[in-house]
């Protein structure tokens, strides 16, 4: 497979990236919201076959203390190719020097991320918009 990533988001249509969530499936995400959520972190990836869009993934992080690993999506045409574990990584490289790289992962996903490196934590806490539907969804607990 041949790849093109690009690391800044002057280029991107985001309509087509809200296409490449929903499609992932990991929701439906307005092209305003991605726009926003995007511009405002600090590393990005995007990958393209053929000048389409097949994966992404973003990195909030401070410079330092903090990289926080988010919406990485790759399209089903092109998952089990390792095309996820590959952008992840590179948000890692990405992030090289901050003193913890945290990960926000869908229940169940937890095995293909601790391959790459990462382990869970006993301290995450959360405040959601939507607390019960967070709870009925199983991604917080609202237990001790």
């Amino acid at each position: 497979m041949d790849h093109s990533w690009v690391y800044e988001d002057s280029a991107v249509d985001w309509g087509e990236l809200s296409e490449l969530y929903r499609n992932a499936p990991l929701g439906v995400k307005s092209p305003k919201d991605l726009e926003t959520v995007f511009s405002n972190s600090r590393f990005k990836c995007f990958v393209y076959e053929n000048d389409a869009l097949v994966g992404v993934g973003r990195a909030l992080a401070d410079g330092l203390d903090c990289s926080y690993i988010a919406d990485v999506a790759v399209h089903p045409d092109f998952q089990g190719r390792g095309l996820g574990k590959a952008i992840i990584r590179r948000l890692i490289e990405l992030s090289d020097g901050h003193k913890k790289i945290l990960l926000y992962a869908n229940p169940g996903t937890e095995g293909f991320y601790r391959t790459l490196g990462f382990y869970r934590m006993n301290t995450a806490m959360a405040i959601w918009r939507n607390q019960e539907q967070a709870v009925s969804d199983g991604l917080i607990r609202d237990t001790e």
